[in-house]
């Protein structure tokens, strides 16, 4: 039994011992009463007279305890879980209900009040969050659609050279891709942490999935004439191929885009303990250590030098599915000498 268990219970059973008390000291209090109106009549009239009323003054005595008793213990603290619970239907998340007891004498009312507490703490943290997300949606929302109307509206002057007009049309190529991007991110992230995505998990090579994810960047490598280091092993896994794809190119990409011209990117794979290890690392920018602590945050960007090439939901989206596969994923990095993103990837198979 836990111990708030064990503390309610044993302050229900106080509550009872006591009512017991009570009421065998008014039911002695009665015989008491009766033999002492015994011995000085015999008249059965008057006896039945005097305990009726007797009985009145007890009755009376108890009604009244009971009274206070629910007055203090009852209805006190339900009056303010009510008033409580209706600050919080009006959208007051920093109400609290003071704990009405000790807490090794805590009793049902304490532990709702606990609860409720919990509850609340929960709720006001969800409200900044979701003030905060809708804040970030609409600003990142902004600047692009910004620069599509400037663009799109200098695109009318019938003026504009050809060599301009190109330079514009790219620009908001461009711009529309990052802004699909960003939309299809937030409908993700909002699937993922509403469950609305199905797992649908089976045996995966892993060296194929990576060897792919790799290739697919290879124009944008030999652009920068980035130097490639790979090494996988040959490791298959019972996870979901759909959940690891953006994973992998999300990681890679930011290892491409951080990383300066002539510089390094490595991909490698290896198994260990019934586990595969995935390690991205690149020789970019790299990032302080409280830089570090945030970057799984939603639209967090570490390095604002970049900003204009993503939008701070790409690491967000990678750490909730890998949370959703039940992997883990760290980061490792120093400030101008690079980083290593690690996933491990549990139930890789043979």
């Amino acid at each position: 039994m836990r111990t708030k268990d064990y503390k309610k219970s044993h302050f229900t059973w106080f509550g009872a011992v006591l009512f017991f008390v009570l009421i065998a000291l008014v039911m002695q209090v009665a015989i008491l009463v009766y033999d002492y109106i015994r011995e000085r009549t015999d008249d059965p009239g008057l006896i039945a007279v005097l305990i009726l009323i007797l009985i009145f003054i007890l009755s009376t005595v108890c009604t009244v305890f009971d009274f206070i008793r629910r007055k203090i213990m009852v209805e006190r603290p339900v009056k303010r879980i009510l008033d409580a619970t209706e600050r919080i239907a009006r959208g007051d998340f920093k109400t609290r209900i003071e704990i009405f007891h000790p807490y090794d004498k805590y009793n049902e009312f304490d532990i709702i009040a606990e609860n409720f507490n919990a509850m609340a703490a929960e709720l006001s943290e969800s409200e900044v969050l979701k003030n905060d997300f809708i804040s970030n949606v609409s600003h990142e929302l902004k600047t692009p659609l910004a620069i599509i109307g400037n663009y799109a509206k200098a695109l009318e002057d019938p003026t504009l050279d050809s060599e301009s007009r190109e330079k514009y049309t790219k620009t908001l190529v461009s711009t529309s891709k990052r802004l699909s991007e960003l939309v299809s991110n937030i409908l993700k992230l909002n699937k993922l942490e509403n469950h609305q995505l199905k797992i649908d998990c089976q045996r995966i090579n892993l060296t194929e999935m990576l060897s792919q994810a790799v290739l697919n960047f290879e124009e944008k490598i030999e652009e920068k004439n980035l130097k490639l280091d790979v090494e996988l092993d040959d490791v298959y896994v019972i996870s979901s191929a759909a959940f690891l794809e953006p994973v992998w190119n999300n990681l890679i990409s930011n290892a491409v885009k951080f990383t300066e011209p002539g510089g390094t990117i490595g991909v490698k794979l290896t198994s260990r303990e019934g586990s595969a290890i995935v390690s991205v690392s690149d020789t970019g920018c790299g990032m302080t250590k409280e830089v570090g602590m945030r970057i799984f945050e939603k639209f967090y960007q570490g390095d604002n030098s970049h900003s204009a090439e993503g939008n701070g939901l790409g690491l967000a989206l990678v750490k909730r599915v890998i949370d959703i596969l039940g992997g883990e994923i760290s980061v490792t990095s120093q400030l101008g000498h690079g980083s290593t993103f690690t996933v491990v990837i549990k139930d890789s198979v043979e």
